[in-house]
Order: structure tokens, then C-alpha cells, then sequence
């Protein structure tokens, strides 16, 4: 017979699963791990082991409907300032250039001004007397064409100068000429018609022009008439 004073005594608790200790311990392994190989991939003062370098991009010769398209250069931006130096870059033939001593053999141009790179066509303007024009950009991993920074306005250290005014050559300016089609060519030409001014509006052209040509609209470029005297 049962004893009906026995108590019956409660069930042993469940012991908890041990799998929640695991996966933190995993997940602290990880991210330790993950942090000993970050600072692997980095140098001994923490920056990253890419280092930048410049590439070179086509270009096309300017004209009075593309003025001033630049050429592109094999250096950086922080290496140019006005009175450098440079010529081609043989390791990046056709289009690539490099700085060089101005006494250099390979020295071909100096700088002459630098102006901030812009994404838009036709909207770095250099100063009258540009032969060329230089568009430095900069990649990592030595890839691409990189993003553009400067450009380098460059004079010829010959005594060739087609950025002259009238001598047919680098970006439009006042004193240049251009044919009834606004194609730029040397003054003194057959059909050649002075450039007088370079403006928005006709409104806005000199005394004197007889035939302002007007332009398709360019978006970057500071004018859309040309003035000339016919």
C-alpha cells in the first residue's frame, strides 16, 4: 500500500544547450581574425598598400567646334606647377607625357598655366599662346583611365607655336581665324575671316563684325558666337 504522506519531489530542471556559447566563441574568432588580417593588408603607418598612378587618355585635335580638347599626361597633378617642363612619355605612346628638366633632350613644352581638370567638354580655357593641352588624371592599381585633376596649359619650347593667335593651331582665341564653317585656320588663307570677339549672344559681338557665327550650344564652353569680319 502507498504511503499517502510521501511527497513526490519536482522534476530535475533541463540543463541549457551549450550551442549559444559556441557560436559566440565562433563569432569572436571571426572578427578577431578578421582584424589581424586587415592590418596585414595595410603598411607599417596604416595605409593602405595601393598606391596611385596616372594614366593617359586619347585626345583629338582642337578646333573651333571642339576647342581646346587636351592631350593627357603620365604624371600626377600634385607633380605639375607653371614653369615645369615635359614631353612624350615613351612607355605610353601616342598620348602619354611626363615632366622632364627643361634642358632635357626630351623636353618639349613648359608649362605655362594649370587649370582645374573639369568633366566638361570644352571648359578649361588656357591662356592665348597654348601650343597644347594636357589632361592629368590619376588611377589606383594603375587601371582606367582615372579621374581627371589638372590640366597643364603647355607652350612648345620650339619655335613652332600653332597656339598663336592667327596661327591656325590650339584653342580659339581673339585674333585667330576660322572659315564660314567655324574650322580654325591659319590667318592670310583663302577664306580665312578674323575672329573678333568670342561671345554668347550676337548682341554682344564688337564694332566691326559683319558675320557672327553662330555655334550649336556646348555645354562648358564660355561662348556660343563667334565675331568675325566676314
Amino acid at each position: 500500500m502507498a504511503n499517502p504522506y510521501q511527497v513526490t519531489p519536482p522534476p530535475a530542471p533541463r540543463r541549457r544547450s551549450g550551442g549559444n556559447v559556441v557560436a559566440v566563441i565562433v563569432l569572436a574568432v571571426v572578427i578577431i581574425g578578421g582584424c589581424f588580417l586587415m592590418q596585414s593588408l595595410r603598411k607599417d603607418d596604416g595605409k593602405p598598400t595601393a598606391s596611385p598612378s596616372a594614366s593617359a587618355s586619347p585626345s583629338t585635335k582642337p578646333t573651333a567646334k571642339d576647342p581646346g580638347s587636351p592631350e593627357s599626361s603620365s604624371d600626377t597633378s600634385s607633380s605639375w606647377k607653371v614653369g615645369d617642363c615635359g614631353g612624350p612619355d615613351p612607355s605610353k605612346t601616342p598620348d602619354g607625357y611626363k615632366r622632364a628638366g627643361c634642358s632635357d633632350s626630351g623636353a618639349t613644352f613648359k608649362a605655362i598655366d594649370i587649370k582645374e581638370a573639369s568633366i566638361l567638354p570644352n571648359a578649361v580655357q588656357c591662356p592665348p599662346g597654348t601650343d597644347l593641352m594636357i589632361d592629368v588624371s590619376i588611377s589606383y592599381g594603375g587601371k582606367g583611365s582615372g579621374i581627371p585633376t589638372n590640366t597643364v596649359c603647355g607652350r612648345n619650347l620650339s619655335g613652332d607655336h600653332p597656339g598663336d593667335a592667327g596661327a591656325g593651331g590650339g584653342q580659339l582665341v581673339k585674333g585667330d581665324c576660322v572659315t564660314s564653317q567655324a574650322k580654325e585656320v591659319a590667318c592670310g588663307g583663302s577664306g580665312a575671316q578674323k575672329v573678333l570677339g568670342l561671345v554668347k549672344t550676337k548682341s554682344e559681338c564688337p564694332s566691326g563684325t559683319t558675320d557672327p557665327i553662330e555655334l550649336t550650344i556646348a555645354i562648358g564652353r564660355p561662348y556660343d558666337v563667334i565675331c568675325t569680319d566676314g
